[in-house]
């Protein structure tokens, strides 16, 4: 009787589950529409996405033919440290010198090991395809905080590109690895985990040092959060874990290590640039058209700090007071003010860079739909931003780049910009009214 009674209540248990199931879907179903346009859909949108993925990237795996540019001169470089040469100018690759910082080496030293000294390709690649899904996890839960984009811009995000697939599961570039350690950092700054979004923020440095692109905006919200003081410490992690994965290499070599890991300077060839393919070559290469696009760069920077970032109506030097010594008491950090800095803060940089290639595109790519979507702008209807991301993502399928694909990157970049100036207001209505009533 006792197990009869056990089956009848699983059976029940069985039976509500299902008819719950069933109402879910049913509700799903009649939402449909809502489904793709309302923001707090987004975890169940990026799970099926996710889902469509898992198949999607091992289907590429399998199917399309993987290609060797940078995985052997990784393998190469890492496998001169093992070998006991800590002198950054003395590690070489077939395709040039080791030119990452030294979280680059540790991680791909890894890989080394676990993909039979770099022979197995197809480990590699699975390995990539994991890190591929990670990152997709990450972001949506950055989107899914935020609120702001609709749902059915996920899926260009994801199935809909052909050059992030071919960046992470084709080519094995380091670009990747750098980005995810960044979404992880930015997932723990939404949770108000200060210390350990700078050391994974620190972390993504080491791998590549285009995530710098992104530091003028975490430090703009360390210093709104704590004040200078309060911010020395968070960025002393930031150092102290450059020191500590450096060491090996400082001690043998310090200025070596420094001048090859964290070139500013380096030069790119023309052949591979992406945006300024209707340059001279010539142009392209001198100096002083470098020295231009760091001055509109750092230019702009300083516009969005004091008239977009910076929202209380005080001097932007009130940032380095202690929070509560401010003459307008600070609010509280949202999600879409971290976010929208950071990525702000990394676009600018995109815009103005000396030169992008092919791999560069996963620096801004993920980011996109929150920069295209979070700020409100009439004359930029869900259709013309879908058109702005459709000739990005043309663009940089454009191979080889030409003067048309180049322009229309930098059309489409300066879009994103005016939409984010426009959008994005100087500071809160409400602080304006306190002002006026005092």
């Amino acid at each position: 009787m006792a197990a009869g009674l056990r089956k009848r209540g699983r059976s029940g248990s069985a039976a509500q589950a299902a008819g719950l199931c069933k109402q879910w879907l049913q509700r799903a179903w009649q939402e449909r529409r809502l489904l793709l346009r309302e923001p707090r859909y987004t975890l169940l949108v990026a799970a099926c996405l996710c889902l469509a993925e898992v198949g999607i990237t091992f289907w590429v795996i399998h199917r399309v033919a993987y290609t060797e540019i940078d995985w052997k001169a990784y393998m190469a470089q890492v496998e001169g440290v093992i070998n006991g040469t800590y002198d950054y100018t003395q590690l070489q690759g077939d395709t040039g010198p080791l030119v990452y910082p030294a979280g680059f080496v540790y991680i791909f030293m890894g890989l080394y090991y676990a993909t039979g000294r770099g022979t197995d390709i197809r480990m590699a690649q699975n390995i990539f395809a994991v890190l591929y899904l990670a990152t997709l996890l990450l972001v949506f839960l950055i989107y899914h905080q935020t609120c702001k984009v609709p749902p059915f811009v996920f899926f260009f995000m994801c199935c809909a590109s052909y050059r992030v697939h071919s960046i992470f599961v084709l080519r094995l570039f380091n670009d990747p690895v750098a980005m995810v350690l960044l979404f992880l950092s930015i997932n723990f700054l939404l949770a108000q985990r200060w210390g350990w979004g700078c050391c994974f923020f620190s972390l993504a440095v080491s791998v590549k040092m285009n995530v710098l692109l992104f530091a003028p905006g975490l430090l703009f919200l360390l210093l709104t959060q704590f004040g200078f003081r309060g911010a020395l410490p968070k960025l002393g992690i930031c150092a102290g874990l450059q020191v500590v994965l450096g060491l090996p290499f400082l001690l043998e070599n310090p200025i070596g290590y420094l001048s090859r890991s964290f070139d500013l300077g380096r030069q790119f060839l023309f052949r591979w640039t992406v945006n300024w393919r209707f340059l001279p070559e010539a142009l392209f290469l001198h100096r002083a058209f470098h020295l231009a696009l760091l001055a509109a760069h750092l230019t702009l920077l300083l516009l969005f700090a004091l008239c977009r970032w910076h929202r209380t109506g005080e001097s932007i030097l009130s940032l380095l007071r202690d929070p509560s010594k401010r003459k307008v008491p600070p609010q509280p950090l949202t999600p879409n003010h971290i976010v929208s800095t950071l990525f702000t803060s990394n676009f600018i940089g995109i815009c103005f860079s000396r030169s992008l290639h092919y791999q560069f595109y996963v620096w801004y790519f993920h980011t996109l739909p929150y920069l295209l979507w979070a700020t409100p702008a009439r004359w930029l209807t869900h259709l013309l931003r879908l058109l702005v991301l459709g000739l990005i993502e043309l663009s940089w399928n454009t191979y080889p780049s030409t003067s048309c694909s180049s322009a229309a990157l930098h059309v489409c970049h300066a879009v994103i910009l005016l939409q984010l100036w426009l959008g994005l207001q100087p500071f809160p209505k409400s602080t304006q009214h306190s002002k006026k009533a005092h």
